[in-house]
C-alpha cells in the first residue's frame, strides 16, 4: 500500500518550506539527527568491548581508559541531544510565530463575506490551536522521526555484525510489534481527528455564547445552553479518552513484547556464551541494544500520528491562507484631499448570487453635501455604505469618488479618507485614548482632546476615572451606549476624513443623550461629504438630499421639503407615521 495514502508529501513540503528562513538551525538539527545515531550505539558497543577485552582480561589500566571514554561519549551524547531538542523546538516555535502573524494579517484583509459565513471560534481555532499543532511537525515530527529511523538502522546493523544468530532470535517478536504499532497508529489517528474537530466546535460554541451572554441571561436560556455545552464537552472528552485507551493498551503490549524478546535473548545468549558462540560482552550489551531497538519503534507510531495531525492542522491553516476572498487591490491612485463627490451609476449587488440586494441604483452626492438614506429594514441602506467602502465588490455598474472609479484608488488610501460611526459601536480592551487613536502614533493627545472638545465629549471623558486613560472593558461593557457613541465620534473626527458615514448612530440613544449626539453630528458633518442612515427622520430633516430605498431600488430622491410635497410618497408616509407616534407619546 502506498505511503502517499498516509502522508500528503506536497503538503509536507509546503510545511517544511516554512522553516527555510531558518536554514542554519534547520541544517544543524538535520546534521544532529544523522550523527546522533552512531553516537547513541557507541555506549553498548563500548560496554561490550570493556567486558570482553578488559574486565575478563583483568586489564585495570585499560578498564579506566574505557570508563573515561564511556563518560566522554555520555557527555557528547547529552550535549548533542540537548542541542537537538532545543534546536528542533526553537525551529518549530519560530515557524509558528511567523505563521500566526501571516494568518492574522491575511484574516484582517479578507472580505466581510468570509466573516459572514465562518464562525469566529473556527478562525480562532485555526489561528491558535491548529498553528500550535504545526509546531509538532518540527519539534516531534519529521526531524525526530529521521533521527529515530537512523538510530534503528544503526542498532540493527551493529546487532547483526555482533551476532546475527542472537539478533534473529531477538527479532522473533518484532513482526508482532510492527502489527501492534500499525493498529495503534490507525486508531489514534482517527481519535485525534475527532479531537481536532471537537475543539473547533467547542471554540465556536463558547465564542458565540460568551459574546451573546446578555441574550442568554435575558431569556433564561442558561440551562438550555448548558445542556448543549455538556453534549459537546462529552463528545470531546470521549474522543480524548479513546486516544488514552489506545495508549493504555499499546504501551503494555510493547513492554510484554520487549520482555519476551529479552527473555529469548537471555535464553539463547546464555547457551551461546556456554558454547563460545557469543561473548559475555555481547550478552551484556544486547539488552541495551534491544532497548534502543524497541524504544524508537514504540515512539515512531506516536510521532507518525503527531506528524499526521500536524499535517491535518497545516491543511486547515493553509485553507485560510489560500482563501481567495480578498478585495482586489490593483488601484494605483492615492486618495488624498478628496472633494467628496460620490456617484453611483446603475449599481447592482447581492450577498448571495441570484438574490439581489441593490438593483440598478444611481444617485450623486455633491462635495460637502449631506445625504440621508431611509428605508425599511432590509432595503439595502447599510449595504450602500459597505460597497462604498469596498468591503464587498459590486456585481454591476460603477461607483466613483471625484470622478474616479473606487477600484482605481489604493484600497488602504481610499479607506483612510473615509470614517464610519456604526450603530453598534465596538470598543477594544484598552484605554479611551487607545480606542480613539486605534494606537496610531501619528495622532497626538492634544489632537484627541481638541476633537473631543469640538463635539462636546471632553467633559464626559474627563469625568471618567483616569480620564482619557480610563481602561475600557471588552466591547465597552462599562460604558453606556451614548458614551460609546461619543468615543466613536471622536475617533472619526481625529482621523479627519473627507467622507463621513453615520449608520443609525442615534437609533439606540435616549432623547437626552440624543441632543448631545446630534450636536456632535452637526460638528462632524461640517465641511465634509456625509452619508447618514437614520430611522428617526427628525435627525435628518436638514440633510441636503434624502435617498428613499425600497427593496434595493431608489424610490425617491430630494430634500426633506421636496419629498414631503410628493403625494402618497414613501417618505411622506414614513414621516407622517413617525410624527403621529410622537404626538401619541
Amino acid at each position: 500500500m502506498s505511503i502517499n495514502k498516509y502522508i500528503n508529501f506536497s503538503l509536507l513540503k509546503r510545511v517544511i518550506r516554512l522553516g527555510f528562513p531558518y536554514k542554519a538551525i534547520f541544517t544543524l538539527a538535520g546534521l544532529l539527527a544523522i550523527f546522533l545515531a552512531p553516537v547513541v550505539i557507541l555506549r553498548p558497543y563500548l560496554i561490550q568491548q570493556t567486558v570482553d577485552n578488559y574486565i575478563l582480561k583483568f586489564d585495570s589500566d585499560g578498564l579506566i581508559f574505557m570508563i573515561m571514554l564511556l563518560i566522554g561519549v555520555l557527555v557528547i551524547e547529552a550535549v548533542m541531544r540537548y542541542v537537538f531538542i532545543y534546536s528542533t523546538n526553537w525551529l518549530g516555535q519560530s515557524v509558528i510565530r511567523d505563521l500566526r502573524v501571516r494568518v492574522f494579517n491575511h484574516i484582517t484583509r479578507l472580505k466581510l463575506t468570509y466573516f459572514d459565513t465562518t464562525p469566529i471560534g473556527t478562525s480562532t481555532t485555526r489561528t491558535i490551536n491548529d498553528i500550535e499543532t504545526i509546531n509538532s511537525i518540527f519539534s516531534q515530527g519529521v526531524i525526530t522521526i529521521i533521527a529515530d529511523v537512523l538510530t534503528l538502522l544503526a542498532v540493527l546493523f551493529v546487532m547483526f555484525w555482533t551476532s546475527w544468530k542472537l539478533t534473529l532470535v531477538c527479532l522473533i517478536t518484532f513482526p508482532f510489534l510492527i502489527w501492534a504499532t500499525y493498529i495503534f497508529k490507525e486508531k489514534v489517528k482517527a481519535a485525534y481527528e475527532i479531537v481536532r474537530n471537537q475543539i473547533a466546535t467547542m471554540n465556536a460554541f463558547l465564542q458565540e455564547r460568551i459574546s451573546g451572554m446578555r441574550i442568554v441571561q435575558i431569556f433564561n436560556a442558561e440551562e438550555a445552553e448548558l445542556g448543549k455545552f455538556k453534549a459537546i464537552n462529552k463528545e470531546y472528552t470521549q474522543a480524548n479518552l479513546n486516544s488514552v485507551l489506545y495508549y493504555a493498551v499499546f504501551f503494555p503490549v510493547v513492554e510484554i513484547l520487549s520482555a519476551a524478546s529479552l527473555g529469548l535473548m537471555v535464553w539463547w545468549g546464555a547457551k551461546g556464551v556456554i558454547g563460545n558462540e557469543v561473548t559475555l560482552g555481547a550478552l551484556i550489551a544486547f539488552p541495551l541494544y534491544l532497548g534502543m531497538l524497541f524504544r524508537p519503534v514504540r515512539m515512531l507510531a506516536d510521532k507518525f500520528n503527531t506528524l499526521q495531525m500536524g499535517l491535518v492542522a497545516a491543511d486547515r491553516v493553509f485553507g485560510i491562507l489560500d482563501t481567495d476572498s480578498k478585495i482586489t487591490d490593483k488601484g494605483s491612485k492615492k486618495a488624498e484631499g478628496l472633494k467628496g463627490e460620490i456617484n453611483f451609476k446603475n449599481v447592482d449587488f447581492s450577498y448571495i448570487p441570484g438574490e439581489s440586494i441593490i438593483k440598478d441604483l444611481s444617485f450623486t452626492v455633491q462635495p460637502g453635501d449631506t445625504m440621508a438614506i431611509v428605508g425599511s429594514t432590509g432595503s439595502g441602506k447599510t449595504t450602500i455604505i459597505n460597497i462604498l467602502n469596498r468591503f464587498y465588490e459590486i456585481e454591476g455598474g460603477q461607483i466613483t469618488i471625484d470622478g474616479v472609479n473606487i477600484k482605481d484608488y489604493e484600497l488602504e488610501s481610499l479607506r483612510s479618507r473615509m470614517a464610519m460611526v456604526l450603530q453598534d459601536v465596538f470598543l477594544f480592551s484598552g484605554s479611551v485614548m487607545e480606542n480613539i487613536t486605534l494606537r496610531d502614533t501619528r495622532i497626538t493627545r492634544e489632537e484627541v482632546i481638541t476633537a473631543s472638545k469640538m463635539i462636546g465629549a471632553h467633559d464626559f471623558i474627563e469625568r471618567l476615572p483616569n480620564g482619557y486613560d480610563y481602561q475600557v472593558m471588552e466591547r465597552g461593557a462599562t460604558l453606556s451606549m451614548g458614551q460609546r457613541q461619543l468615543i466613536s465620534f471622536v475617533r472619526a473626527l481625529v482621523f479627519d476624513p473627507d467622507i463621513l458615514i453615520l449608520d443609525e448612530a442615534t437609533s439606540s440613544i435616549d432623547p437626552e443623550t440624543e441632543s448631545v449626539i446630534q450636536y456632535a453630528i452637526e460638528k462632524l458633518i461640517t465641511k465634509r461629504t456625509s452619508i447618514i442612515i437614520a430611522h428617526r427622520l427628525s435627525t435628518i430633516r436638514h440633510a441636503d438630499n434624502i435617498l428613499v430605498l425600497h427593496k434595493g431600488e431608489l424610490q425617491e430622491f430630494g430634500s426633506h421639503d421636496e419629498l414631503l410635497q410628493i403625494e402618497n410618497g414613501h417618505y411622506k408616509e414614513l414621516h407622517d407615521m413617525q410624527f403621529a407616534q410622537m404626538v401619541v407619546e
